[in-house]
């Protein structure tokens, strides 16, 4: 294929940008260097909370971990060597088995438009349609905030797709949105190529009732589980998005109707309703949660109310025995950034726990507001966007038998002789939906919280080592001298009265 003719390429107006020039500064540079399209479209579909920048790891991650879980799929990032380097090592430190490629630049090549120049390059020499069906360009902030344009990339090389995002750290909120930008990206592609003619038919043959497509990542387990309930409405569990290949984009698309597993896939959405599909919200979760979102899924699918009930009537019984027969008996506090909080808080209520806050990094959504409305119903606080100061601050005011959280979270819990589990490895890496997830967070729940008195065991052996200024190992525990602190803070103040002095000259 020849190589389409090069575009001129405007030189970016400001110097080569770093990552500690702050969000609000790389912010007003992208915007400058031709952003706003992009940054206002993501202000849009991820609103900002209290902290206007993550508090957990790199939103990139998020849409990085989906382009190396797809099958034939290169990803290629541009952004700073220390973020593709942290980002690289996480990726694979969570099992991502493909490279990943990488577009050095110096602030030269980033000023000059060269950098643009040499991802072209880099894409043209990685497009081989016998290894790749697509390659994924991520900008990451600082050639985000210096306007790289991926937009003006080719579509395709050689009938290898190129798909351009800028995921900065200072547009989108979290790694679960970012998630979000590539499966939407991908998705509008994909029904582009759909509206104009015949595509790939799907790896695993079509299934013979109308499908529902699932968003958001679950644990495998899940959609076999859904497609057990669905089975009696006449349906089936179609593909979940982020698909694992191109082609189960097309089939995505081709379905009755989508169930927002996650609801914060705004971008996916999107796509969804372009294609004239609709889009119900919450999950088979528990008993309530089970009965409603068939009924939700019937309506949206037009299944006549009787076979809704036949469904109802056959899963219901087993999971209220399935609850009853684990219950979990305690205080639970619960917070995290995957997008399932409010579900398995829902399910955590329906098991006997003592729910008082629910924490969730994501925003609310219209598709999260049966889950946050049935909570709220039974006196439960939701808090959307939250901090971690906010979920510090509850589990101080509620004092939980367990709090379950993010690393900081459970690392602050411990530090009070409180059992803590982590959300995302030890909660949503479990089944949810139907039967299967009936019970399932009994034994890992209630094993936690019978860990207390090994806590209070340790607190009393180790008394106060490790606090303060006597942290450390010392021959002689330490003491405060608060002499020198009030001596430094004298320096200091006198150091800003000079430096106030010399700005008034």
């Amino acid at each position: 294929m020849t190589a389409a003719p090069r575009a001129a390429l405007p030189v970016v107006p400001q110097d080569g940008l770093g990552c500690h020039a702050g969000a609000e500064t790389l912010l007003a540079a992208a915007r400058d260097a031709g952003k706003s399209p992009v940054l206002d479209r993501y202000a849009a579909d991820y609103p900002k909370g209290p902290h206007d920048r993550p508090q957990s790891m790199c939103p990139a991650f998020g849409s990085l971990r989906v382009g190396l879980r797809m099958r034939r799929t290169a990803t290629v990032l541009s952004g700073s060597a220390c973020c593709v380097y942290g980002l690289t090592f996480t990726s694979h430190f969570y099992g991502a088995r493909r490279t990943v490629g990488y577009v050095p630049f110096d602030s030269e090549s980033l000023v000059t438009g060269k950098l643009f120049e040499d991802i072209r390059d880099a894409v043209h020499a990685l497009a081989d349609p016998a290894l790749y069906d697509a390659i994924v360009v991520t900008n990451l902030c600082v050639p985000t905030a210096s306007g790289v344009p991926l937009q003006i990339l080719p579509r395709e090389i050689d009938g290898v797709r190129i798909v351009g995002i800028d995921v900065p750290g200072f547009g989108v909120p979290t790694h679960a949105e970012a998630k979000d930008v590539l499966a939407g990206a991908m998705l509008a592609y994909a029904r582009g190529e759909a509206e104009q003619g015949p595509v790939a038919a799907p790896r695993v043959a079509r299934a013979e009732r109308p499908t529902v497509t699932l968003l958001g990542e679950m644990f495998p387990a899940d959609p076999v589980g859904i497609g057990m309930l669905l089975e009696p409405l006449g349906l089936a569990a179609g593909p979940v998005v982020p698909t694992r290949e191109w082609r189960e984009l097309y089939s995505a698309l081709d379905c009755v109707g989508a169930a927002a597993i996650h609801p914060f896939y705004v971008a996916s959405i999107r796509e969804l309703h372009a294609a004239g599909r609709p889009v119900v919200g919450s999950a088979p979760v528990g008993h309530d949660g089970t009965a409603a979102w068939l009924e939700a899924i019937g309506a949206m699918a037009g299944v006549p109310s009787a076979r809704v009930a036949e469904a109802q009537n056959r899963f219901l019984p087993a999971i209220r025995g399935a609850l009853a027969a684990k219950p979990v008996r305690g205080r639970v506090t619960l917070s995290g950034y995957e997008g399932s909080e409010l579900l398995v808080a829902r399910l955590l209520v329906e098991s006997g726990a003592d729910v008082r806050y629910v924490g969730t990094a994501c925003p609310r959504t219209p598709w999260s507001e049966p889950d946050r409305e049935w909570l709220a119903a039974r006196g439960i606080h939701v808090q959307y966007r939250a901090s971690l100061e906010q979920d510090l601050a509850a589990m101080e005011e509620w004092a939980p038998d367990l709090a379950i959280g993010t690393t900081p979270v459970v690392q602050a819990a411990k530090e009070r002789r409180i059992p803590a589990l982590y959300f995302t490895n030890l909660i949503s890496a479990r089944p949810l939906m139907g039967p299967a997830g009936a019970g399932s967070l009994a034994q890992v729940v209630n094993a936690a919280m019978g860990n207390r008195a090994r806590f209070d065991a340790m607190e009393a052996f180790f008394g106060g080592v490790g606090r303060g200024e006597a942290a450390g190992v010392w021959q002689d525990v330490p003491r405060d001298r608060p002499e020198f602190r009030e001596h430094y803070q004298r320096h200091l103040a006198k150091l800003a009265r000079q430096r106030k002095a010399e700005e008034m000259v």
